[in-house]
């Protein structure tokens, strides 16, 4: 067998200096130099191995060798005969679902409580399956319950709720994953420690406290690595869409309809609209269509199709019109010297922090 391939399921994405193989199937990446991806593509291409050893050179077989011994030990690839490659046909990036949002954050306040179970039919009709529940003050633990009956039994796969530490709710984890199944996650902010319960250490969910104090969302929107995630939903997606705003709703503490929380820009307020109209405002689906191969610094990452993206807090360096195509600002990696840097100490940032009115963020010690 003198011809090799890349499994249809692991992608390559190239950056600027460096590239990653996505394994969809497994949910792994892994890191690879930019030569590796030359000769990958070349072999992909039903080249022979003798044809790439002839084109880089006797000198050059070694490393050859050994790219090819790194994708079979990590099961990224095969040997196969020429008239093989018609059998692994190349997997399509399209992406598309049936659902009208896919993911929605509600902001709740005391106000918002009463139009509870009316947003949930509404998002079960429009069959989204993401939900993140989020409260900045303590809640009372009736008006708790009561809510997650409301959201209980609606299609969601999962709902990951952000609350004010309440010792109560905290001892009652038993009751409340009994009153609702698609609880996956249960973040307490403003606690006293800091501490993570991993899924069934306490309960079917996961469990965090934090010591950081939840009041705003201009917490939100942070780049880093921990939250890379390759799957094949998003790593598609990526392709595709914006990860951050497709098909994403939101609704916040005093019921206005947004694309996020942290976007200014409101399309009507729950009391008074449902949540289908804004899907046909123009402006609703501005950045549906923005992917990360569009966004300034991004495009050249290797990391783009696995990382998160944020359009409400950019560098505010890069627009087509109305559309902001800018680095996120929270954002600290630098493709171009493949370097992590802590973000808001950035001098070249600095003037998007002062516009967002960040500046309590920017860290003294960094």
């Amino acid at each position: 067998m003198n011809y090799f391939k890349l499994f249809s399921n692991c992608i390559l994405t190239k950056g600027f200096n460096n590239s990653i193989i996505l394994d969809i199937q497994r949910n792994k990446s892994f890191a690879i130099p930019n030569s590796m991806v030359d000769v990958i593509d070349l072999l992909n291409s039903k080249k022979s191995l003798d044809s790439v050893y002839n084109q880089y050179g006797k000198e050059n077989k070694l490393i050859i060798d050994e790219y090819i011994e790194f994708l079979e030990i990590n099961e990224l690839g095969h040997f196969l005969n020429l008239n093989e490659f018609k059998n692994f046909p190349e997997l399509s990036k399209e992406f598309e679902t049936s659902n009208q949002i896919s993911n929605t954050v509600l902001v709740f306040s005391d106000t918002l409580l009463l139009k509870a179970e009316k947003i949930a039919l509404e998002l079960q009709k429009m069959q989204c399956k993401f939900l993140q529940i989020i409260f900045f003050e303590e809640i009372v633990e009736d008006k708790f319950y009561s809510l997650l009956k409301d959201f209980n039994n609606k299609d969601f796969r999962s709902i990951e709720i952000i609350m004010k530490f309440n010792e109560k709710i905290f001892n009652s984890l038993l009751d409340i994953q009994n009153l609702n199944f698609s609880i996956t996650k249960l973040i307490f902010h403003s606690s006293n420690e800091n501490k993570i319960y991993e899924f069934s250490e306490l309960v079917l969910f996961e469990v965090i406290l934090t010591n950081e104090k939840i009041d705003t969302f201009k917490s939100c929107g942070k780049i880093n690595f921990s939250n890379f995630k390759t799957n094949q939903k998003k790593v598609l997606e990526s392709f595709n869409y914006n990860t951050c705003l497709h098909k994403k709703i939101s609704i916040d503490e005093e019921g206005f309809i947004r694309n996020c929380p942290a976007i200014p820009k409101h399309f009507g307020n729950i009391k008074d609209t449902s949540l289908e109209n804004p899907l046909n405002h123009p402006d609703f689906k501005k950045y549906w269509n923005v992917t990360k191969d569009m966004i300034d610094v991004c495009k050249d990452c290797e990391f783009r199709h696995i990382c998160t993206d944020c359009r409400a807090y950019t560098e505010r360096t890069h627009f087509e019109g109305d559309i902001d195509l800018s680095k996120p600002l929270k954002c600290g990696y630098n493709p171009y010297k493949n370097e992590w840097a802590e973000w808001s100490t950035n001098p070249l940032k600095q003037k998007a922090i002062e516009y967002y009115g960040m500046q309590e963020l920017i860290k003294k010690d960094a």
